[in-house]
């Protein structure tokens, strides 16, 4: 779709989700505050504190309105002053209790709000969403960017060239906050959408720390899916740990898969698959194989499609709940 096809159905899209989000109304998120009180206390409550020159910039207001609203909301008991460590003449701005609890019930009433909404959708839907909107979001907050800085060097906002979105991009071998990020990823998807706890987040950690000083020996390999500087998947070959003793190469192990939430769907995880069956392709391995648990469709679309067949099933708990494990192989490509 060309550029121009596109805008009349996003600016009818963005009225409504105005809308139907309640922003027409004097109110927002079921609390008696203005949008813009309720958008400052999630900014401030989600990075600890900031100054009101940081706000300003964050909800693209006005340093008079956004003064006003702040008067509102200290005299009102949801934020407290405090001083700056770097400049004696800005306050930083914090929530306090009564504040913490307020942002609670605007989470709460916001996540019931979109989550009934995305209920309406078939949940293969649901990754695209989260991409357009965050492609859209962040295209929007661009072009304020640059045309601030056009308005700064004395240009009309009409010269100023829309900026390009950077693809994720695939690199390969460790990179500073690999094991932490991975762990995270991992940690976060599997409790929300299986119920695993802190012995299978102990398990991914132990197993990527003893893994990772390994990456210098050949077979062995380890990508990750970058959006700009910031981790959003990763996957490992491990040419060893399935080998024992027979010689290389033997085994390979595919682990520590996972595409960041908001992400699948849109084919990243595929990318992180292909780079890692070129590797294990090249690198002669007999056969590769995975271990998950039944229930991981999309994922076992992506493995089956990979040339990947289920070879083994049983209940297991080496995740620390009771599952039904799985092993799939995929045999040496020619």
């Amino acid at each position: 779709m060309a550029a121009g096809d596109a805008v009349l159905p996003i600016r009818d899209a963005s009225r409504r989700i105005v809308r139907e989000l309640g922003f027409m109304r004097a109110t927002l998120a079921g609390t008696e505050l203005p949008a813009s009180a309720v958008h400052a206390l999630i900014e401030i409550g989600g990075r600890g504190s900031l100054t009101a020159t940081e706000l300003c910039q964050r909800l693209n207001l006005e340093k008079s309105s956004v003064s006003r609203m702040l008067r509102k909301l200290v005299g009102a008991g949801e934020l407290a002053e405090g001083g700056s460590e770097t400049d004696g003449r800005a306050k930083r701005l914090t929530l306090t209790a009564q504040g913490r609890r307020t942002l609670a019930a605007i989470d709460a009433f916001a996540h019931d709000q979109v989550g009934s909404a995305l209920a309406c959708l078939p949940a293969a839907d649901h990754a695209t969403v989260v991409e357009g909107l965050r492609l859209y979001a962040g295209a929007l907050q661009d072009r304020r960017a640059a045309a601030d800085g056009g308005r700064r060097e004395g240009r009309p906002v009409e010269s100023v060239p829309a900026l390009r979105i950077e693809p994720v991009r695939i690199e390969l071998g460790h990179r500073p906050g690999l094991i932490g990020r991975a762990v995270e990823m991992h940690a976060r998807f599997y409790a929300r959408a299986h119920g695993f706890g802190a012995a299978f987040e102990s398990k991914v950690a132990a197993g990527l720390a003893e893994f990772v000083p390994r990456l210098d020996r050949p077979g062995n390999a380890v990508w990750t899916a970058l959006d700009g500087d910031r981790i959003v998947g990763t996957l490992a070959i491990d040419g060893e740990d399935l080998s024992g003793d027979a010689p290389a190469p033997g085994i390979a192990h595919l682990r520590w898969f996972i595409v960041e939430d908001g992400r699948r769907g849109g084919g990243l995880g595929r990318r992180l698959l292909d780079e890692a069956m070129g590797f294990v392709d090249r690198s002669g391995f007999n056969e590769t194989r995975l271990w998950t648990f039944r229930g991981l469709d999309a994922a076992r679309r992506l493995y089956e499609a990979a040339g990947f067949a289920l070879a083994d099933e049983r209940p297991g708990s080496q995740w620390g709940t009771e599952v039904t494990e799985q092993c799939f192989v995929r045999p040496r490509r020619c």
